[in-house]
């Protein structure tokens, strides 16, 4: 997993590159050393896809981005309604920059 991201003020955008697509950042703020955003995937669960939200919050630690991943909602691909949630424990990691 890899970003680019883009600020203009306290909007955030960008992409996530993952191994074998790039998903753009929905929405994304940054507010002091704290950052927030959400990306929508396409995620396939057996024949079905799903399109599920993450959310990412974190905030700049020694050069460093600490980030925290939740998955936020899933629903079917071209549903309109019927989101499920999968609750889970966030995953937290570490962001360094490469030049």
């Amino acid at each position: 997993m890899a970003f680019q991201f883009t600020q203009k003020g306290s909007a955030l955008g960008g992409k996530l590159y993952g191994d074998y697509q790039s998903t753009p950042i929905a929405t994304g703020i940054v507010a002091g050393d704290l950052v927030t955003f959400v990306v929508v995937l396409a995620e396939q669960a057996g024949n079905e896809i799903n399109d599920t939200k993450i959310r990412f919050t974190g905030r700049l630690v020694s050069g460093e981005l600490e980030l925290t991943r939740e998955r936020e909602s899933s629903t079917r691909a071209g549903a309109k309604s019927g989101a499920f949630v999968r609750p889970g424990p966030g995953q937290v990691f570490r962001l360094k920059r490469l030049i």
